[in-house]
């Protein structure tokens, strides 16, 4: 199983974006969608899928540490 994770973009340079998760940062493709710094992503396999809203970032956030408590 494979699964997207959700990440703010820190810095864009060109087609590349860095990508925060949580303190970890990742330099990921970002030549599917447009981007900017501060923007709530979805990222998988490298690659930003798509924008996600404030409210759907901090939600996907929370149900991953639920995952994590489990």
């Amino acid at each position: 199983m494979c699964v997207a994770l959700p990440g703010k973009v820190v810095k864009v340079d060109g087609r590349k974006a860095t990508v925060d998760f949580s303190g970890n940062t990742l330099v990921a493709e970002a030549g599917l969608v447009k981007v900017k710094p501060g923007d709530d992503v979805l990222v998988h396999a490298g690659c930003i899928l798509q924008v996600l809203t404030k409210k759907e970032g901090n939600e996907m956030r929370e149900i991953l540490k639920e995952l994590e408590a489990l």
